[in-house]
């Protein structure tokens, strides 16, 4: 009994309390350590840890923290720059560190040592999260007066331990303009900066820098400019799938504008399989999606029904769901319709100059449509089953529609209708009459007859093979008696008789 109780006992011991979770603080402090072993162990890999991080930690991250942190810093310029942005920080390292209860007080200080004079890494990184939190905070012309200062300092160093940092100062700056409406302004600069990163080889920051010029062309519609940046440029193979997959992107939208659907849908698809997950980055998923889907439309494809029902994409494609519908039914109100209810959002989404493209989709399917129903159909019944404006433009849309290959027909102008080829029944007759499609015809029914005849050939067996055997067979029998009557005459011994075979 004694040892049940004991047992009893021992399967009754309380579990440890879970480890309470670190402050944005302490988060903070931890990841410029990760940035100061990166820098003293040359591995890029802390630093990467540090910034996949970031979007975590800014959720979370308040003046207060900041506050903490910059205030636990050495005395020096790096401190007392950060403390012109961050009012709220205390006057000296020791002020971080004052609790009610001593026992508190020794917690607290072990928590938060002091720091000595940062790195330039560590001092960038600050300056981002400085950055992070003006820009939250709806302090916009703090933040661009800091970010230019953190640029002015980065291109003053030249340290490759900083790149995959400068990159994030870089693109927030970017950003800060675009809140304003500014971004033509930091053109110059960006133009600049990208030519250092080139002869740098700095790669991370070299892809960050043309995808912001990608974007500042396209942003004001300068397809011209951002073509002749692609091809002076080359993308760095070593840049991460965040910005190869920005890349593509901007690279699709150049293709599609000059016509190149095929190639355009190419980057685009590459840029779907190289992007976050949909729940990661659902905005940028939505927005490859959306001019995907238009060049699909385009390049005379239907999209699959599935798309539609994502989970993140359902509510972004809706309005795209009827575009989608009107081509593949030929329904020319509907387009007409659904384009001037949705034209914000288009226009918004820099896809509206490209459904713009798809209303000869939609009449093509429509006049496809009605050559396949009607054999003789006026131009007037054209124009009101396509919500044509005239007669004249119905006339005109046939006539392309024939000389394109896309229906079989004719347009008689003096009797004003349209009348469809009916195969087999008058008219042009059967299409394997004449021409290449008789020509091909002829090829497949002679590679059938020759299949045919090498077959049965191939099953035939060869003449008078068996009259070879039989003379063999008799040749071999007659050397069997030879060698049977020299071995009883002794002339031979059996450990020389060899086999015939």
């Amino acid at each position: 009994m004694q040892v049940d109780e004991s047992a009893k006992a021992s399967t009754t011991t309380p579990a440890p309390a879970p480890k309470p979770a670190p402050t944005p603080a302490e988060e903070v402090r931890a990841n410029l350590q990760l940035i100061e072993r990166a820098v003293s162990t040359l591995e890029p890999r802390y630093t990467a840890r540090v910034l996949r991080s970031l979007t975590t930690l800014r959720k979370k991250l308040d003046a207060k923290a900041l506050a903490e942190v910059v205030g636990g810093l050495k005395d020096g310029p790096v401190k007392q720059g950060l403390l012109l942005y961050l009012p709220e920080a205390p006057s000296s390292p020791a002020a971080s560190m004052e609790v009610d209860s001593g026992a508190g007080a020794a917690t607290t200080a072990k928590a938060a040592p002091a720091l000595t004079e940062p790195c330039p890494e560590v001092d960038v990184y600050l300056r981002l999260l400085v950055i992070l939190r003006l820009l939250d905070a709806g302090s916009v012309d703090k933040a661009k007066q800091l970010a230019h200062e953190t640029v002015d300092k980065i291109q003053q160093l030249n340290r490759r331990s900083l790149d995959a940092i400068a990159a994030k100062v870089y693109f927030y700056l970017g950003r800060l303009y675009e809140l304003q409406g500014e971004i033509a302004e930091l053109r110059p600069l960006f133009l600049a900066a990208q030519r250092t990163a080139s002869l740098r080889h700095d790669d991370e920051l070299q892809a960050t820098l043309i995808n912001l010029l990608l974007r500042n062309y396209l942003h004001y519609n300068l397809y011209q400019q951002a073509d002749k940046l692609v091809s002076k440029t080359k993308f760095p193979d070593s840049a991460g799938n965040p910005q190869l997959s920005r890349y593509l992107y901007y690279l699709g939208r150049i293709r599609a504008v000059q016509l190149n659907y095929t190639e355009a849908h190419t980057h685009l698809q590459q840029a779907i399989r190289r992007a976050p997950n949909a729940t990661v980055a659902p905005g940028f998923y939505q927005t490859v999606h959306k001019l995907f889907l238009i060049v699909e439309l385009l390049m005379g494809d239907i999209p699959e029904r599935g798309l539609f029902r994502h989970p993140v994409l359902k509510g972004a494609l809706g309005p795209y769901l009827q575009i989608v519908q009107a081509v593949r039914t030929g329904d020319l109100a509907q387009f007409q319709s659904s384009l001037q209810t949705h034209a914000p959002l288009f226009t918004q989404d820099g896809t509206y100059t490209l459904i713009l493209r798809l209303r000869h989709n939609v009449i093509k399917t429509g006049v496809r449509a009605l050559s396949i129903a009607y054999s003789r159909i006026s131009l007037r019944d054209i124009c009101l089953k396509l919500h044509l404006d005239s007669e004249e433009d119905a006339e005109y849309i046939v006539g392309k529609a024939v000389r394109d290959g896309v229906i079989d027909a004719r347009v008689d102008h003096a009797k004003g209708w349209m009348e469809s080829w009916r195969r087999g029944e008058g008219g042009r007759g059967d299409v394997y009459e004449t021409g290449e499609p008789r020509e091909s015809f002829q090829k497949r029914i002679g590679f059938c007859l020759d299949l045919h005849n090498e077959s049965v050939k191939a099953m035939r067996y060869p003449l008078n093979t068996h009259r070879k055997d039989l003379a063999t067979a008799a040749e071999a029998r007659e050397r069997e008696k030879e060698l049977a009557k020299e071995i009883e005459s002794g002339e031979h011994d059996d450990d020389d008789v060899e086999p015939d075979f």
